[in-house]
């Protein structure tokens, strides 16, 4: 029988995955007006996630169906 226990890289990512959600949630109640965070929070969260999430794009799609990516990260500053 198999052990069900996760690999050393999948419980990484698995780790790294729930603490980026745990920044996003915090980010989403300071923007719903649920909690106050200071600029400093705010900027130690963006920081975080930068490091643990890939950059946000946009996705275009043009009329060959062709699928273009531009980074907003200017836009959603």
């Amino acid at each position: 029988m198999k052990s069900l226990a996760m690999r050393k890289p999948h419980q990484d990512d698995v780790r790294k995955k729930i603490q980026a959600a745990l920044i996003v949630n915090r980010l989403t109640d300071c923007v719903d007006g649920k909690i106050e965070l200071s600029s400093v929070q705010v900027t130690a969260a963006l920081g975080l996630l930068k490091k643990t999430l890939p950059d946000l794009s946009s996705v275009e799609m043009d009329i060959t169906g062709t699928v273009n990516h531009e980074l907003h990260l200017n836009e959603l500053k």
